[in-house]
């Protein structure tokens, strides 16, 4: 215990060195070519490593704490980093299962790694019992990194805060706390295996035969190591092959979006980060979600609001989304929502008439300039959307996006197929 105490302290001392080496190099950098700030901080995130990467993806999807600018330039702060040793994995492997010998757990585990992210690598695998499954490793430090990189950046934002009084990120050691808390979250897969567990049980409870999430195998997962079942398809990104495998390639966004809008009421927390590559079609037809590692949650009385307000958005009154806005508590301020309700037309309006053709050459960070522009729209009224909400609405905007793909002509807002407002009694969890 004093060694790991001792090795800790050491590992934070040399991050701290390393963090001012970076932020030197940075100066330099500024100094002799004068990028902009935005993308000189995008540049420097991404030399810090994991703490900072996910830092700057908080950053792009939170229009409503940050400028445009920022936002956009993180739009291109990729998760995707070098891949490990295939005798790092082992050591963690060893490590975490001490006192077991590996080949009592797996008969095979691939050497080339399924991806590699900032947090962690996965790695496929086979159970001596014959399953498929992958392994998903925490990258060495990631704990003892965040933790000092998150202190540090408390102290700069208090520093920060007392000598800017009027900096526009307001709060930010409050924001830098809530950082802290998700990121904390991310790196405790025993978290990720519970949320995996929740969703796996609403769809037991739900009857749900259409969807899947993979099986958490947790007598061989730890805080370090998660092993999960491994499905096998292919992602939503793949919009051609989805179109050659399924008869109804609209319907497997239908059911996709149905299962989702039925956990946002059913779960304790929603899935935050449902995009293309997190959803999957599988070989027997069903769609896998995967990837539970960024969570949303909402109060019962925003989600209600939130659901109402996706309904209003659904039949296009702009008058009932305004109204709704409200109910949520994001502005204390008086405001007129006939004129919100206008703003909120001639932003939703040409949303909703955009030629789906053009969705196949677009780039996704156009979903995040409608999100910024409702934003604005929102800061013009004086209101500030909670962060949570502005998770749902985007993932809104990708269905929708992706609906316009793989069916250009169905109106997804007018489909009878589509459940925004499930239901299913919510009482039914207590009773499990």
């Amino acid at each position: 215990m004093k060694k790991k105490i001792v090795l800790d302290g050491l590992r934070s001392v040399a991050r701290m060195g390393e963090t001012a080496v970076i932020a030197a190099k940075a100066g330099i950098k500024y100094a002799k070519d004068r990028p902009s700030n935005a993308k000189l901080m995008r540049e420097t995130f991404e030399d810090l490593g994991s703490t900072y990467i996910k830092l700057g993806q908080f950053i792009a999807s939170t229009p409503s704490l940050f400028p445009r600018e920022y936002v956009e330039e993180f739009q291109g702060c990729l998760d995707q980093t070098p891949t490990l040793p295939f005798d790092y994995i082992l050591g963690v492997l060893e490590e975490e299962f001490a006192g077991r010998r590996l080949e009592e757990i797996f008969a095979s585990i691939d050497e080339t790694p399924l991806a590699s992210a900032s947090i962690a690598q996965v790695h496929a695998a086979r159970l001596v019992s014959g399953e498929d499954v992958v392994i998903k490793v925490q990258k060495p430090g990631v704990d003892t990194i965040l933790h000092t990189d998150l202190n540090v950046l408390h102290l700069a934002t208090k520093l920060l805060e007392k000598a800017v009084p009027k900096v526009k990120f307001a709060s930010l050691a409050d924001i830098v706390e809530e950082i802290k808390v998700r990121m904390v979250r991310e790196v405790d897969f025993i978290e990720e295996a519970q949320n995996l567990d929740d969703f796996v049980n609403y769809l037991n409870i739900t009857q749900n035969q259409k969807a899947i999430a993979p099986k958490v195998y947790h007598q061989y997962s730890t805080r370090r190591v998660l092993t999960m079942q491994r499905l096998y398809g292919v992602p939503l990104t793949d919009f051609e092959v989805v179109k050659s495998v399924s008869d109804d390639p609209s319907q497997v966004l239908i059911t996709a979006m149905n299962t989702w809008f039925g956990s946002l009421m059913l779960c304790k927390s929603f899935h935050a980060d449902l995009h293309a590559g997190n959803l999957m079609l599988l070989e027997d037809g069903r769609i896998g979600f995967i990837d539970f590692g960024i969570v949303g949650q909402l109060n019962p009385e925003v989600w209600t609001a939130s659901m109402a307000f996706m309904d209003a958005l659904q039949k296009t009154d702009y008058q009932l989304m305004a109204e709704n806005m409200l109910k949520m508590g994001m502005t204390a301020h008086k405001i007129d929502t006939h004129v919100l309700a206008q703003d909120l037309e001639r932003l939703f309006g040409g949303v909703m008439l955009a030629d789906p053709q053009q969705v196949l050459n677009s780039n996704p960070a156009d979903l995040n300039d409608i999100m910024l522009d409702m934003v604005a729209v929102g800061e013009r009224h004086g209101i500030r959307f909670p962060r949570d909400f502005a998770l749902l609405f985007k993932q809104m905007l990708y269905f929708d996006r992706f609906m316009r793909v793989l069916a250009p002509y169905t109106d997804i807002y007018a489909d009878q197929r589509l459940q925004m407002v499930q239901t299913i009694d919510p009482n039914v969890l207590l009773k499990q």
